[in-house]
């Protein structure tokens, strides 16, 4: 029987010591539910019924956060298809300053140029990120700069760091021995992942001179060839499932 994927926890956003007791908790949880389901049954499961969906960050500053429209829902279909992952059909895009931003346990940004996070916004997402939440960025060459410069206001006090080949996502679902591949040339250089951890989890995940994400839209909208879409697909799952369990 194909069992669904529980998209981890839905969380809220904590006001109390309580809050933040309760949130750790039931996803520690979840975490020894789900790795008793695969011991058990050899799948993911879901164990509410609710789809598992990827939310894009609408942010403000300029940069194009909409671009590639078909990607998500491209990824989604092959998490479907490679996976026993119950994904949803679409993305949903949410404001770091939405009532429902917490309901989402991953969340995705991409766009070619400038970033703009409040004190406010810097704040919520920090409080996101340390109380389980995760974030992909993929720099889709113009967002380099102005990343990095914000989430120095998420985390002032750390440090992005870079991903060893040896870390987790990139043999979560796939094996990736070398790292990211390289999905999309927009300049030379090998392309690398770089992060942020909180309490040794990685919370933010950030590819950059590959762009991914290129790769997961319909093909000839960057006429990427088949072995490279796989890659980047492959690539994404690996992040996803990451997420999901840690």
């Amino acid at each position: 029987m194909k069992l669904k994927m529980k998209s981890m926890l839905k969380l809220k956003k904590p006001n109390t010591k309580v809050n933040h007791i309760s949130i750790q908790s039931i996803k520690k949880l979840y975490i020894l539910f789900f790795v008793s389901l695969l011991l058990v049954h050899g799948v993911w499961a879901q164990p509410d019924g609710s789809q598992f969906t990827v939310a894009r960050l609408k942010y403000m500053g300029g940069g194009d956060w909409y671009n590639d429209p078909s990607s998500i829902p491209n990824l989604l279909d092959y998490l479907k298809q490679h996976t026993n992952i119950d994904a949803a059909k679409d993305e949903v895009k949410v404001s770091i300053l939405d009532e429902d931003f917490f309901s989402y346990p991953f969340i995705f940004m991409t766009g070619h140029g400038r970033i703009s996070f409040t004190t406010k916004e810097a704040e919520r997402l920090r409080t996101y990120l340390t109380h389980g939440g995760f974030l992909y960025a993929d720099d889709d060459y113009g967002m380099d700069e102005h990343f990095k410069s914000e989430m120095k206001k998420v985390f002032p006090d750390k440090q992005m760091v870079e991903i060893p080949f040896s870390h987790t996502i990139f043999k979560s679902h796939f094996e990736f021995s070398n790292g990211l591949p390289k999905i999309h040339e927009h300049d030379g250089g090998p392309p690398a992942g770089y992060g942020y951890f909180h309490d040794g989890r990685l919370v933010v995940f950030y590819s950059f001179n590959t762009n991914i994400s290129d790769g997961w839209a319909d093909p000839e909208v960057h006429g990427n060839p088949p072995d490279k879409r796989e890659l980047a697909f492959r690539m994404g799952t690996n992040i996803i499932v990451y997420a999901l369990m840690n």
